[in-house]
């Protein structure tokens, strides 16, 4: 049975992007896009090294409203309708959470992070490995 909820979730990479462009080809039902804003603080972003600061919030949350807007542009090339969500947190509970929260019955991700450093490129692929061996649906990771 082909799932009615898809979930993608956004990074900025072009991994992430493959997986929209996947989900929009393949998905039949419904396609939700997310990013997830780290707090500077958490332990996934630079808030362990750099001074957290208003605007470093306020530059987080531009990046992920532009992320949100090019994932609306791609979807506009294929006529269809994508709900899109941002959300702060840690990026794999995140994703978790919004799975359970909103019916969502399929996730389809990068498998990474893409060329921005090898301890980024590890932690992205943490996300993944998260989300592949809790999430209570289907995971497709795109590679």
């Amino acid at each position: 049975m082909a799932p009615l909820h898809v979930l993608v979730p956004l990074d900025g990479s072009p991994l992430a992007a493959a997986a929209l462009e996947h989900a929009l080809e393949t998905a039949v039902g419904e396609v939700t896009v997310l990013n997830v804003v780290t707090p500077l603080d958490g332990a996934m972003s630079e808030g362990g090294v750099l001074e957290p600061g208003q605007e470093r919030r306020a530059s987080a949350r531009e990046r992920a409203d532009r992320l949100i807007s090019r994932a609306r542009q791609q979807v506009e090339t294929v006529d269809r309708t994508v709900e899109t969500a941002v959300d702060t947190g840690d990026p794999a509970e995140a994703i978790l959470d919004f799975v359970e929260s909103s019916d969502v019955d399929h996730v389809i991700m990068g498998g990474h992070g893409g060329d921005r450093g090898e301890i980024r490129r590890r932690l992205l692929g943490t996300v993944a490995t998260t989300v592949v061996s809790e999430a209570p649906v289907t995971v497709t990771v795109v590679r």
